[in-house]
């Protein structure tokens, strides 16, 4: 958590660079929530309207402050939730260090993003590990037409870990790289957390498998997935409608081998990295 004595990074926004963002994020996400919320978002514009306009003026307890930082919260609270996500932020940065923006552009659902897991995820470890990383960022600087080098390549992929790797374990776990999505489309985050509870119910993950593999032949189909999904909603009280399941689904059998869920693609969905 930051300190009071501590400095905050200087607001520089036309030098921003990927990195750099990071360092601001986490200065000013105190509690490393995931959002820039309550003090932190005063703090943050304050130093932001400061950058722009140098010392003089800022006050924050004036009503021309409190006018401008509802203008940024107009143009940046992209959900309306009152508070600024990492992807939110990202847009002030300079246009040829956004990747974060390619990557909306690349990966625009949730039922996208897990098929581009299964496509990264060469191994099939259930992480994307750093090199796999750099051929996922690869793929998405030249589908948004942007220039890069090694360095630069190397630069973000390391910038990437540094944002979502959690854990600090030099990978990035599905719960850890879906992140990037947009929260409306994020439905991992809405999911997965609320599971973390309740997987401890259920003696092993072998059980649970082999409860919805009906038929015993050692896959789930989307009906055996369809009943697992409703069950897990109805235990955890999700106010999940049947559109919403669908899309679940949907985006789970991105990951699954022609219509086939075997153990190691649904444990990555409902078990890995669940302390998130």
């Amino acid at each position: 958590m930051a300190t009071q004595t501590q400095q905050p990074p200087h607001l520089r926004l036309a030098e921003l660079t990927a990195a750099q963002f990071v360092d601001i994020w986490k200065h000013f996400d105190a509690d490393g929530n995931g959002y820039i919320e309550g003090k932190e978002l005063e703090n943050f514009f304050k130093e932001l309207e400061t950058a722009r306009r140098g010392a003089a003026g800022v006050d924050p307890t004036h009503a021309a402050f409190k006018e401008k930082m509802k203008e940024f919260m107009a143009n940046f609270d992209k959900n309306a939730d009152g508070r600024i996500e990492m992807s939110e932020l990202a847009q002030i940065l300079p246009t040829e260090e956004n990747f974060l923006l390619c990557f909306r552009e690349f990966v625009g659902s949730s039922a996208e993003f897990m098929a581009a897991w299964r496509r990264y995820d060469t191994d099939r470890s259930g992480y994307i590990e750093s090199n796999e990383l750099e051929g996922f960022l690869s793929d998405l600087l030249k589908k948004a037409n942007r220039n890069y080098d090694a360095k630069k390549l190397n630069d973000y992929t390391q910038t990437i870990l540094r944002m979502f790797d959690l854990n600090g374990d030099g990978k990035l776990g599905l719960s850890e790289m879906a992140r990037l999505l947009p929260i409306e489309e994020n439905f991992l985050l809405k999911f997965q957390v609320r599971l973390s509870s309740q997987t401890a119910k259920f003696p092993e993950f072998d059980s649970l498998f082999t409860l919805y593999d009906k038929d015993g032949n050692g896959y789930i189909d989307e009906q055996e997935l369809e009943a697992l999904l409703k069950d897990l909603c109805d235990k955890n009280k999700m106010d999940v409608d049947s559109t919403g399941l669908v899309d679940y689904k949907k985006s789970i059998m991105a990951l699954s081998d022609g219509g086939k869920l075997y153990r190691t693609e649904l444990e990555i969905v409902l078990c890995r990295d669940s302390t998130l």
